[in-house]
């Protein structure tokens, strides 16, 4: 349907910081850009604004940025949602629900995510960081917790878009992916559930703050 390309590539656009925190962006602009009518655009960006991308303006909407506050309660979510997918996975390995395949595919993801940062490719390691946990999380089998994951990734990945840089240690961050993959293949939730939560509330301490919403 429009409706679902206009929400998809204006997300996209949004979080490939075309459109960065800040940028306005109204039904006629997006509509041209997209080369659609208005009509399916206005429904993407009201959907974007249920997501919690953009608010809306006297004109149009902007794009948010959380505050440093907002932020911070956001990686706690995030923390604990990690968490509990990551220990429902490392149950359901345990008994037998996991495809070997499924394992391998994500030892693979692991494994790519550490070439692209060690290599300083911030953007595709961005990427890959995530197809990795969001992997985590299809493995648990809990869509309540995957889709509410996936909106506080995307409000923490527009709130720190440009305060992206190789991390500082990112031996450590593969190490911390190693293990968390390690713990689901023994079926050890509590250990995966530490280990998730632990790499998310890292990641925080390492973040910047957001950009100021103008």
């Amino acid at each position: 349907m429009q409706n679902d390309v206009a929400h998809r590539r204006l997300r996209e656009l949004i979080l490939d910081g075309t459109y960065p925190p800040g940028a306005r962006l109204t039904e006629l602009d997006a509509a041209a850009a997209l080369q659609m009518s208005r009509t399916p655009v206005r429904e993407a960006l009201r959907a974007l604004a249920a997501h919690g991308l953009v608010r809306p303006t006297g004109r149009g909407v902007v794009v948010v940025a959380l505050d440093p506050a907002a932020l911070e309660d956001a990686y706690q979510v995030r923390a604990a949602l990690e968490a509990l997918t990551a220990e429902t996975a490392a149950r359901r390995q345990r008994e037998g629900r996991i495809a070997p395949a499924d394992l391998a595919a994500l030892d693979d993801l692991a494994t790519t995510t550490a070439e692209a940062t060690d290599a300083g490719r911030m953007a595709e390691a961005v990427t890959l960081n995530r197809r990795f946990h969001r992997r985590v999380a299809e493995l648990a089998g809990n869509a309540i917790a995957l889709d509410t994951l996936d909106r506080v990734w995307d409000q923490i990945h527009v709130s720190t878009l440009r305060s992206l840089a190789p991390p500082a240690r990112h031996a450590h961050v593969s190490a911390q992916h190693d293990d968390l993959l390690a713990a689901i293949r023994r079926g050890d939730a509590e250990e995966a559930g530490h280990v998730a939560r632990l790499h998310v509330l890292d990641t925080r301490a390492s973040a910047g703050d957001p950009p100021t919403d103008h």
